[in-house]
């Protein structure tokens, strides 16, 4: 049991109704989870309004409400905190419950369009390689050490994000790697947290469904490095035209990586096959398992992170080598019949393009190139023909198909992406609804030597159609279909 006043330190009060020195049990901003002597917070969320939710919760047990509004009927001995912000408030309280768990270890944030995962979770590898104890937040799995906890968002709310903190502190962690998603900035769900540094990868097309503008997305990056503190570092992509901008007002020690551009991190791709990548950094040079140049920006900006964190080059080159490709990401077999099968996640114009070029720099040419892809429903719908025209350009054939629909007709999400198809790609084009289905129907265009793309799901094992979730798993589906015909 906490004292109220200990958990609001550091919040935004505007009025207070009752006393603040009152046991506390717990917090929490969903009213189902509200038991005896706990404090709703109300988040105005975009869909629903905690607000609504007040009476509820206090009919639960709540002792105390944090609320933006108080509301007309107030409730004899329930403490009433009206706050600025409630959403900031929930992020400042979470911290100050856990004992601001973030001060305790190194925690990096990595935020950007493409390469959150892929940097992160290698960061996380390089690390324990390295004989530490490390956390892991990202999109894939929470990682407190060796324990693993399935993922929901891509950045978790603030109770979850201190919760898993807290759980490290426990544990003896001493690095953490999180993902930082726009949504995540722009909810304040990572204030209260205390960074030893912030990685930008890049900014393409994403989210605007969300943002409205590329202008609010790119902004909202950029309040993550505004916000870093000055012992921080601040690590940026020098080749992303957005890379100096991310930096202009922050107060933390700056530091860029590139490959085309001279700054502190710099690499060059000297070999890059199905196999690997030969890169040379800083004058070393490193072989690497991972494939392609999207994969030469992670390996960089995991090269500049491990060395700023007080590791040293030599060791950090050793360890990039044995560094093993995430799964869903450029992830592929060679089957019987020499089919290459790759998954990625691609689902922005850039990481799709990224791909297809990746594929286009390591083949012959004498194979076929066919890519299935779809783009995901109630999402940024003006990113789909981008996405269509990239896919038909950069490929031989083309099957458009469903990614997760939710609540869309499938069947206009896949219109959409047809529109960016050019007349002269036309021929190159199927669309088929069913994704499994066309995923079977690339199996069986292929012949031996081809390439199948399989873009839009990555490590997804499921597929989300109308609020439900069908098991789904686009590698090990395309591995099934290829092995029942043969191939």
């Amino acid at each position: 049991m906490r004292e109220l006043k200990d958990i609001l330190y550091k919040v935004g009060i505007n009025a207070v109704v009752g006393n603040t020195s009152t046991l506390i049990h717990k917090i929490d901003f969903d009213s189902r989870k509200i038991t005896q002597n706990d404090v709703f917070i109300a988040i105005k969320g975009t869909v629903v309004d905690g607000h609504q939710y007040i009476e509820k919760a206090i009919n639960k047990g709540a002792i105390a409400v944090v609320c933006e509004k108080l509301p007309k009927i107030i409730v004899d001995g329930v403490i009433y905190v009206e706050v600025i912000d409630t959403q900031e408030a929930l992020a400042i309280m979470a911290a100050n419950y856990y004992d601001t768990p973030s001060e305790n270890l190194k925690l990096v944030g990595i935020t950007g369009t493409n390469g959150k995962t892929t940097i992160a979770t290698l960061l996380y590898q390089l690390f324990k390689k390295a004989g530490y104890k490390v956390g892991l937040l990202s999109t894939v799995k929470i990682l407190v050490d060796d324990i693993v906890y399935k993922a929901t968002h891509t950045t978790p709310d603030s109770l979850t994000i201190n919760y898993y903190l807290k759980e490290m502190n426990t544990a003896g962690v001493e690095y953490c790697f999180m993902e930082v998603s726009s949504h995540g900035i722009h909810q304040k769900r990572t204030e209260g947290l205390v960074f030893e540094g912030g990685i930008f990868t890049n900014l393409s097309h994403d989210h605007l469904d969300y943002h409205t503008t590329f202008q609010e997305y790119r902004d909202v990056k950029k309040k993550f490095f505004d916000e870093l503190s000055k012992k921080a570092f601040a690590l940026v992509n020098k080749d992303d035209k957005n890379g100096s901008f991310m930096l202009q007002n922050t107060s933390a020690r700056s530091y860029g990586y590139a490959l085309k551009s001279y700054t502190d991190f710099r690499g060059q791709i000297l070999e890059n096959s199905l196999s690997g990548l030969l890169l040379k950094i800083n004058d070393n040079d490193v072989w690497t398992k991972l494939i392609g140049s999207f994969n030469a920006y992670n390996l960089l900006a995991i090269f500049g992170t491990a060395e700023l964190l007080g590791l040293e080059s030599l060791e950090i080159l050793q360890l990039l080598s044995s560094l093993e490709s995430v799964g869903g990401r450029f992830q592929y077999f060679i089957s019987d019949k020499k089919i290459t099968a790759i998954v990625d996640y691609a689902h922005t114009p850039d990481a799709l393009k990224n791909v297809l070029e990746t594929i286009t720099d390591i083949r012959t040419n004498a194979e076929t190139l066919l890519t299935v892809v779809g783009c995901g429903g109630d999402r940024d719908k003006t990113k789909r023909p981008v996405m269509g025209n990239i896919a038909a350009k950069l490929s031989n054939k083309v099957i458009f198909t469903s990614d997760n629909p939710r609540t869309e007709n499938p069947s206009q999400i896949i219109e959409d992406i047809e529109k960016g198809v050019e007349p002269q790609h036309y021929k190159k084009v199927l669309s088929i609804i069913d994704r499994r289905q066309a995923i079977r129907a690339a199996c069986q265009l292929v012949e031996e030597n081809d390439i199948i793309l399989i873009a839009g799901k990555g490590h997804e094992t499921y597929q989300e159609t109308n609020g439900e979730r069908i098991d789904f798993n686009d590698f090990e589906i395309v591995r099934e279909e290829l092995k029942k015909l043969g191939k």
